[in-house]
Order: C-alpha cells, then structure tokens, then sequence
C-alpha cells in the first residue's frame, strides 16, 4: 500500500499509525498546489479531490478522507488495538473524538493555511481554535494521557498532529498545559518520531 502525504498536513495521522502497527507500506509526497506528485504523477488522477491524504491500496481501491483511512487501517491490524472493538461504547467515543478533530478542530485551523486569508480572519481564526483548545484541555483535565479508556487510539494521532499545527501558526499552548503534555506525549513515540522524520520534520 502508498500513502500519499504532504508533510505536516493531516496526512501525517495515517503515516503515524501505519507506523504504530508497523504495516509494510510506501509513501510518496504531493505538491497540492500543483496536483503533482514527487514521482511526476497527476495526483487528480489518485484523488480526484486534490487533497491529502490518499491510501493506495490496489488500482480499483484507494481510500480518501484521513478519518475513513485511520479506521480502515485500524481494523486492518486490531491486534494493536488502536481503535476499540465494534459496538462497544468505547469505540463510539473514538469516533466521537475522530470527528470532532475533522469538523471542528481542524476546520478552525483553515486560514491559516490559505493564502487569501487576511490578518482579521485569522484573527478571529486564533481565537476559534483557542476556544476549542479550552474544550480539550478540559477533558485532560482529570489527569488522562489519551482521550477514552486512558488508552492510544486514532483519535489521538489526528488529534496530536492538528494540535501540533499550533507550533506553526503561532498559537501558544501555554495556557492550555493538559493539551501542551499530550502533544508533547504523542510527539515523543517512536511511530511518531519516525513518521515525522520521514516527512522531513525532523
């Protein structure tokens, strides 16, 4: 299998789980601006979408949407247990926080990467994202090192790298310590490290 990335984007979820559950794989970068892929493919002729990430798997089968990619590859290895087992309530929470993370927190995010986007809208983008910041904090409050059952999951992968983007747009996490500790905790495994040294981030 391949996965198509841009380095530090969401992508970099998928390319930190099939790390955790050391899955035999390629990737390969792609300039999203252009549709051109770091081998000289047309990317729209992958992900006619344009965006990453995109997770080749056969030439009639290649899943988008980082969520869809995480629970796919989840349940591909469940001996790693990165995300709980069907109709369980601990599974529903997973997902719960999977989605909150594409809806809203990395919807926030959007200005910052656009180059449209004026000094006001981002803004008013900071302070969206600050608010939702408030909201995770709240929930590590009690002392939690991932999101359900004290235990890794997808939904902290996507929800570490869109936290991470902080360091980028010049949002401090000074003021949200619960969500500073985890990405500092999520930052500092070795699936991690190694997925962001291949993305050339380290």
């Amino acid at each position: 299998m391949k996965l198509y990335y841009k380095p530090a984007s969401c992508s970099l979820a998928s390319h930190i789980l099939l790390k955790e559950i050391e899955a035999d794989f390629e990737i390969e970068s792609v300039n999203t601006e252009t549709s051109i892929t770091e081998s000289g493919s047309d990317y729209t002729q992958i992900n006619p979408k344009k965006y990453v990430p995109a997770l080749y798997l056969r030439e009639d089968l290649i899943v988008t949407e980082g969520p869809a990619i995480l629970q796919y590859l989840a349940d591909l290895a469940p001996d790693f247990e990165m995300l709980p087992a069907v109709r369980s309530e601990s599974r529903a929470k997973v997902i719960e926080h999977l989605t909150y993370t594409s809806s809203e927190l990395h919807k926030a995010f959007s200005p910052f990467f656009n180059a449209t986007a004026d000094e006001a809208t981002k803004a008013k983008a900071k302070n969206e994202v600050s608010k939702k910041l408030q909201y995770l904090d709240g929930i590590f409050s009690d002392g939690r090192h991932f999101l359900v059952d004290n235990k890794i999951s997808i939904a902290d992968l996507y929800m570490f790298v869109v936290c991470n983007w902080c360091n980028f747009v010049g949002i401090s996490l000074e003021e949200t310590p619960h969500v500073a500790r985890f990405v500092e905790r999520i930052a500092k495994r070795p699936a991690t490290q190694e997925a962001m040294k291949a993305e050339g981030l380290l």
